[in-house]
């Protein structure tokens, strides 16, 4: 089986007319498919109107009790439901689910981390995945059920937790990679990933995992484009096919920057 994982986030989720257009493309697709999604700019937002700042490190957002109601109200309410509509107005038979659904993804809470700078942080109520369930979601692909993804787990414990959408993508192609052909694509609002943030022309066609390091440590790569890079190596160390990072416009023309080992 060949199985198509599209994580898609940044503005390409929070703009109607770049939603629409991945929609379009994604619906398109032939084949076996799954779509991932954030949300963060939503959060950030409503956040802000409810007067509780956000706090982001090296592009990971720190989670406390408020932050994860709202998390959790936009992620898997607001943001899920929204896609899962405009699927089936596409004729995709899609199903919103978080990582508590079924119990197909189940995360342990980070502990407190220390950071490059030495600062020690505690992130709160987010998690590190621990284990995917194949078996239900594969089944349910077996079916032509499309999932949608939200970026919320559970511990097993009756607890929420708001889980970095990258990595999940990154986990959900890692577990199904033992029973599938997995192309994992990452998908934003810039073409790739490129030598100038600001121009669109600079864009690095492929990209192996020392460059990465050396791009991170200059500060040419940074914010969220870290974590983004980080799962999308270590899905590819684990079995995934291919990864590629593009635009709405690349899902369909392939465009885009290929990791590669």
């Amino acid at each position: 089986m060949n199985l198509t994982i599209v994580k898609v986030g940044g503005k390409v989720v929070e703009e109607d007319n770049s939603l629409s257009a991945l929609l379009d493309d994604f619906a398109s697709l032939t084949g076996a498919k799954a779509l991932v999604h954030g949300g963060g700019r939503s959060a950030t937002k409503l956040s802000e109107q409810l007067g509780i700042q956000a706090q982001m490190i090296e592009g990971r957002r720190v989670t406390d009790a408020q932050t994860l109601r709202i998390v959790t109200m936009v992620y898997a309410g607001l943001v899920n439901k929204n896609i899962v509509a405009q699927l089936q107005a596409r004729g995709v038979n899609a199903l919103g689910l978080t990582g508590a659904d079924m119990g197909i993804i189940r995360s342990d809470r980070r502990a407190p981390k220390m950071m490059s700078d030495g600062q020690l942080v505690d992130f709160g109520f987010v998690g590190d995945v621990r284990e995917v369930h194949t078996d239900t979601i594969s089944s349910l692909i077996k079916q032509e059920v499309v999932p949608v993804l939200s970026p919320i787990t559970h511990d097993g414990k009756g607890n929420l937790l708001n889980t970095n959408a990258d990595t999940i993508a990154s986990e959900f192609a890692r577990a199904m990679a033992g029973i599938a052909n997995v192309k994992l694509v990452f998908c934003f609002e810039k073409p790739g990933v490129l030598l100038n943030p600001d121009d669109d022309n600079t864009l690095i066609p492929d990209l192996d995992f020392d460059t990465f390091k050396d791009y991170q440590a200059k500060g040419i790569v940074a914010a969220g484009m870290i974590p983004k890079l980080d799962n999308g190596f270590e899905a590819l160390r684990k079995g995934v096919h291919s990864v590629v990072i593009t635009n709405v416009q690349g899902l369909k023309s392939g465009r885009g920057t290929t990791l590669k080992l």
